[in-house]
Parts: C-alpha cells; structure tokens; sequence
C-alpha cells in the first residue's frame, strides 16, 4: 500500500509553476447530478446519473508580487478562464506516470487577507463552459512527463498506465513553463513498448509554441472515439530551441 502527503503536491496554472506559493488546494471534486425517480412495481427509488460536477476548489496561498512569477503577479483577477495542473506525488515529488488532476477551470475570485502573514484565496467556480472538454467527464489523468528540462527527442519506452488500449478519446495537457526559442510537445502511443512502435497521438499537440518570453499551455482534447494504443509517451521536436522545460499529462476515458 502506498500513501503520500501533501507536501508533494503540485500547482500549476497557464504555464506557471505556483507551488512555491501554495498551501493547499482543494477539495479535488467530481460529483454527479442525480434525479431519484420509481414506477409504481419499482420496490426501491432509483438515480438516474446527470451531469458532472468537477471542480479544484480553492487555491490557498501567500501573497507575493515577485515580478513575472509571484501568485499576485498571476492570478490577481476574476473572470479568466485557467488551465490548470494538479499532479500529486508519492512520498516524493511528482513523476511520469502518477496521478494528476486537471483541466479548464473559471477563476471566479482573488482575495488577500492575514494577520500575521500575508495570504491569498483563489476561488474556482468549476470547469468552463468554454472549455475545449466538455464532453468529458474525468479529470483525473497522469503525468507524461514531470516538470524539468529536455534538451533531446524522447527514444524511451512509454507507461502502461490501463493495461489495454482504448477507445473512446481523452484529453492532452501541457504546462511549457520555459524554452530558447520553439518547440513542439505531444502524446504518442504505441501497441509494442519499443521506441520505433511509438507514433503521434492524433491531434494531441500543442503545435509549435515559443515560451522564451512567456510560459504556454493548452488542454487540446481528441475525438470521443479516438483510439489511444496501450503504451503513452511524451514527445517533442524542437524548432528554434535547443532546450524546453515542461510538463504534461493525458487523461484517456
């Protein structure tokens, strides 16, 4: 059995690492809608399932104005529609292949108060109805690739993370937080977990992105019949650049 605390929980938000200056996070929520119903032979009230409800709940953290990075400098507003992260490690710091809860979500207020200290409360009114995902409802994915730098084209094997391939679409996200000119991150996956079985993900790309002024991020999300092999992996080709450092996860229904 493995179990972990939150210490090794990560935040990160429109290409922004904010860990350093979060506290807590939560609650992670995906809850159903439900309507009871019964006809005259039913013994028992049934639910019938409704819509999702999935949101991160409110980000707990310090106000800090470190210029282009501090939460204040970053989230200081309401109204704005943000891609967001949440990986979760196992008693160390998130790696390929745990855990991470995501997606696109309405910053719906900012708030700094304290005492002593200094703090800020970000509140978040749950996932956007402009949203490139709003046909699916999981928000619970995994890692690709951990935050940290890449300097060449991946020839690794991928993660199994289901055990078989699927059929019925997902989500790519990616979090570019720094690169030296452009570069492309994506998905691929594979039905053999050797480097020259892996290919493209269909449409899990976020195309050519250039973060040497300001960090990039996306969620692009794949048809709801797409096929994603048994094995995944993170790719990149670079452009201009030499270097990129990133994350970025794959949620596959």
């Amino acid at each position: 059995m493995t179990r972990t605390v939150t210490k090794h929980t990560r935040f990160y938000m429109d290409g922004y690492d904010l860990s350093g200056y979060s506290r807590t996070v939560g609650p992670l929520e995906v809850s159903f809608d439900t309507a009871e119903d019964a006809s005259f032979t039913d013994e028992v009230k049934n639910v019938i399932q409704g819509q999702a409800n999935i949101n991160i709940g409110t980000l707990n953290g310090y106000f800090d104005n470190t210029a282009s990075s501090g939460l204040h400098v970053v989230a200081n507003g309401a109204g704005v529609v943000r891609n967001v992260m949440v990986p979760i490690g196992f008693l160390t710091a998130p790696a390929a292949g745990d855990p991470v809860f995501l997606g696109q979500y309405e910053q719906q207020s900012y708030m700094q108060e304290g005492d002593l200290n200094s703090y800020v409360t970000i509140g978040f009114g749950g996932w956007s109805n402009s949203a490139t995902t709003l046909l699916y409802n999981k928000p619970w994915g995994f890692l690709l690739h951990a935050k940290g730098a890449e300097t060449a084209v991946n020839s690794s094997t991928g993660l199994d993370d289901r055990g078989a391939s699927t059929s019925l679409g997902g989500f790519f996200a990616y979090q570019i937080f720094s690169s030296n000119g452009t570069v492309t991150v994506k998905a691929q996956d594979a039905s053999t977990n050797t480097n020259p079985s892996f290919s493209d993900i269909s449409g899990a790309t976020s195309g050519s992105v250039d973060a040497t002024s300001a960090p990039k991020h996306g969620i692009v999300a794949l048809s709801t019949t797409a096929t994603i092999r048994r094995y995944t992996r993170w790719q990149i080709v670079f452009g201009t650049a030499t270097t990129v450092t990133f994350a970025a996860a794959l949620v596959r229904i």
